[in-house]
């Protein structure tokens, strides 16, 4: 089964837009947990608009599941990620003023400066794992650089697949997942994933190991329920 790593980063905006502590990160984190989400996913940036430096402290006393934690591998961000020792750091390329990740790494050009910060993350036992478009060279690159995980960037999928386009959305995907496996390379996914375009991914990109979904599981959730909506994934995803 392909595990759920649930994204918790719109729960801490509409915290955010409040102050105080409504609704309750940690809470919410452990229920999803309880609900049978396997992962929780967190993407601090530096101007912490939805998780503060402080929540990714905070959650790692309290997740019991895997903790994701992603994000460009700025100096702040490295020292957090050193710091709270979770399960598995993602790199994503985002710049600064980024509204939401738009791309992944290229790995031909950063294979040096990722080939540095996979190192330090893997002398101290993090799992790692590269944010990548569906790009043959892309993930053969990746794998140079010492990362044990990629993650497919799957905003073109779900663009495709809400036009009708099945086949054609997932057959990037379901080539770089080749490769990717081939290369020796563990195989994650995430963006705009949601409950009508999950299972068809699942089903035609072999060797999936985890998903990360975050803005569409909350926006569903508002409707549905957040328990409801944790195990419509789990599901889809067997």
């Amino acid at each position: 089964m392909t595990k759920l790593s649930v994204n918790i980063n719109k729960i801490a905006t509409l915290r955010n837009a409040r102050g105080g502590n409504m609704p309750d990160l940690l809470k919410t984190a452990t229920d999803i947990e309880s609900f049978g989400g396997q992962g929780i996913t967190v993407h601090p940036r530096p101007d912490e608009r939805h998780i503060r430096y402080q929540d990714a402290r905070a959650l790692k006393k309290v997740v019991t599941t895997e903790y994701n934690i992603e994000g460009n591998p700025v100096e702040k961000f490295i020292e957090l990620v050193l710091e709270t020792q979770p399960t598995q750091v993602t790199l994503v390329p985002d710049a600064v003023d980024a509204i939401t990740s738009n791309a992944g790494w290229d790995t031909i050009k950063h294979k040096d400066f990722l080939k540095d910060v996979i190192k330090t993350f893997k002398n101290a036992g993090i799992r790692t794992s590269i944010f990548v478009d569906a790009e043959a060279r892309m993930v053969e690159g990746a794998a140079e650089t010492g990362t044990e995980r990629i993650e497919l960037y799957t905003e073109s999928y779900a663009a495709l697949f809400s036009k009708g386009n099945h086949s054609q959305a997932v057959k990037p995907f379901t080539e770089a997942a080749k490769i990717a496996h081939k290369c020796g390379l563990g195989i994650n996914a995430g963006h705009d994933l949601n409950l009508d375009n999950i299972k068809y991914f699942k089903e035609n990109v072999p060797h999936l190991l985890e998903v990360s979904i975050g803005h569409a599981l909350i926006c569903e959730s508002l409707y549905l329920g957040l328990d409801n909506v944790v195990n419509m994934y789990l599901n889809k995803l067997k």
